[in-house]
């Protein structure tokens, strides 16, 4: 299943319980992300989501994406989609 979000798009696949991250804002990656590590993501996103400066994800451990707070807020509201699919 396709999945568009604010800030990442990419597919859930029903049987393996995982999602494939394919865009990061307007980046291409490939990433396999379980269900813990979305959890994880989304927990620590939520921890520092009124941060002033934002956060810095990092794509193939060489890519820095800037997040600013309303780019959190949007990636927050887009694995809260992501986490209904795992039920």
């Amino acid at each position: 299943m396709e999945i568009i979000g604010q800030i990442i798009s990419g597919s859930y696949n029903e049987m393996q319980e995982e999602f494939t991250l394919n865009q990061v804002k307007h980046l291409q990656t490939t990433s396999v992300l379980k269900e813990n590590q979305v959890n994880q993501l989304y927990e620590y996103l939520e921890k520092h989501k009124d941060e002033v400066d934002g956060q810095v994800l990092s794509l193939y451990d060489q890519l820095l994406v800037r997040l600013s707070q309303e780019d959190i807020h949007k990636f927050l509201a887009d694995l809260e989609r992501l986490r209904d699919m795992y039920e």
